[in-house]
């Protein structure tokens, strides 16, 4: 096949001039499609059958797609199953698919074939005729480069669709989704920092409890980030392992022996990322349980980042009525009624996230569970709830860190007023002078509206040993207090 004489390439830019339609065939007979569009009969049948909502499939995908493609065509080139001109001449093609320039040619819907052969077919025509304009040729003639025959020369939906959804979630979580999680760690550390010795009343089950630093709250939301981020990096590194050479359905029935190790290698060796082939062709394409246990991942970050924005909406509720320990950043007017009026938007959008990837976490565990047989076919719509929340999580974590936790103030006078009124500090006179007593001051002072102190000296408590025992500064740090019994 390398022996065929390399024909003339032309410098084109890419679009068409053309108007109407012209025909396209595919096994079924003639399709019109758009004459200024590349691509073919499979497609513009996609289009009519499947105009379902407004969801289309992302273009990640696709550009993913053109790395597979890529890959696919070295091999062929190298192995001499594709003359080196038209080998290149796809390369070529694929190269302006994941540069994004062709994103326009990418038109079809989530709901389509639960394979993703339309997709696959998508980029196939696409390809080929890209390749057939740079020869001068004629669109839709599928002459001299075939989107079957060469684009897709050794491979299937079935293996291709799910390492191109592997591929696609892996750059885009290790590119956008992990690298903003530190980012608001780090917003949410230094805060901490700032914040070790400014004391303030810890509250469990919505009431009072005993005091702590406000550092010390925030060093829990930081650390809280870093241990969902690293499990989201330990299921989306799982990502790295493909499908790629199963074929139809796992056998690598029409790929040349090695095929899929092949590409594999040449995908590695193309993105930088470490991609091997999947341990067993069979589950790799029978399940996608990967993808299933990559999205756990991102829900798992969506309910510590849920967690987290809820704690600071209430903290900064008031400004005369709420909680009022945090000052949020007045970003925009909160009312169209009520002048003056500032909400939590932030942290509201934040929740608003999270809800929905923990939504998507549903539609993802079912979709994995149907994979019948040899194959599941549930893929377009796992691929893109993935993408879509690893995209909303990265976004709001900026977003929050940016707009909220930054800006963020302490109302001093509220936390001292509140460290002042608490009666759970009685908690540090236990070892000293029993539960039962400890618990008979605690009602005393609420019952009267009077403060610990004076409730604690009614009922017999030294003055002195009070003052050293119930410090609040101190009782956030209990190795740095005497409060022994007889001390």
């Amino acid at each position: 096949m390398n022996d065929s004489p390399a024909p003339t390439i032309l410098d084109l830019p890419i679009g068409s001039d053309a108007e109407g339609t012209r025909v396209e065939f595919d096994s079924l007979g003639n399709v019109d499609v758009p004459a200024d569009h590349y691509w073919g009969a499979q497609t513009q049948r996609s289009l009519e059958h499947f105009d379902i909502g407004d969801d289309r499939m992302t273009v990640e995908v696709y550009r993913a797609y053109g790395y597979v493609k890529m890959a696919a065509a070295i091999v062929n080139r190298k192995a001499g199953r594709l003359p080196a001109w038209k080998a290149n001449l796809i390369e070529r093609a694929c190269d302006e698919v994941i540069a994004g320039s062709l994103d326009a040619e990418f038109p079809l819907y989530v709901w389509q074939t639960g394979s993703g052969t339309q997709s696959n077919m998508n980029v196939n025509e696409v390809v080929s005729n890209r390749c057939i304009q740079l020869m001068g040729g004629t669109l839709g003639s599928q002459d001299p480069v075939h989107p079957n025959d060469h684009v897709n020369m050794g491979q299937s939906s079935n293996d291709t669709f799910p390492t191109t959804m592997h591929l696609a979630a892996y750059t885009l979580i290790t590119q956008q989704t992990l690298p903003a999680l530190p980012r608001l760690r780090d917003a949410l550390r230094q805060k901490a920092d700032v914040w070790s010795d400014v004391v303030k009343i810890g509250r469990t089950h919505l009431e009072d409890a005993t005091p702590l630093t406000v550092g010390q709250e925030w060093s829990g939301y930081a650390a809280a980030i870093d241990e969902a981020a690293a499990e989201l990096e330990h299921v989306t590194d799982a990502l790295l392992a493909v499908a790629m050479g199963g074929t139809a359905v796992g056998t690598g029935l029409n790929a040349p022996e090695g095929f899929g190790a092949d590409v594999t290698a040449e995908l590695a060796t193309l993105t930088g990322f470490a991609i091997e082939p999947a341990p067993n062709p069979f589950t790799a394409q029978g399940t996608l349980d990967r993808m299933v246990r990559a999205h756990g991942g991102l829900k798992g970050v969506a309910v510590t980042l849920f967690k987290i924005a809820n704690d600071l909406r209430w903290l900064g509720s008031g400004p005369r009525t709420g909680l009022m320990e945090l000052t949020l950043p007045s970003n925009e007017p909160g009312s169209s009624i009520m002048p003056g009026k500032v909400n939590p938007t932030q942290a509201e959008a934040m929740l608003m996230v999270c809800v929905q990837v923990m939504g998507s976490d549903v539609a993802v565990q079912m979709a994995g569970a149907e994979g019948n047989f040899e194959l599941n076919t549930f893929r377009p719509v796992i691929i893109d709830n993935a993408l879509h929340s690893a995209r909303i999580l990265a976004d709001m974590s900026d977003h929050l860190r940016k707009f909220l936790v930054e800006g963020a103030q302490l109302n001093k006078e509220q936390l001292r007023a509140n460290v002042e009124r608490s009666v759970m500090t009685v908690t540090a006179l236990s070892p000293l002078i029993g539960y039962n007593n400890a618990a008979k001051i605690a009602h005393e002072a609420m019952a009267k509206n009077s403060t610990l102190k004076q409730a604690a000296l009614d009922n017999g408590v030294d003055e002195a040993t009070f003052d050293r025992v119930v410090d609040p500064l101190r009782l956030t740090r209990p190795g740095t207090a005497d409060v022994s019994p007889g001390a």
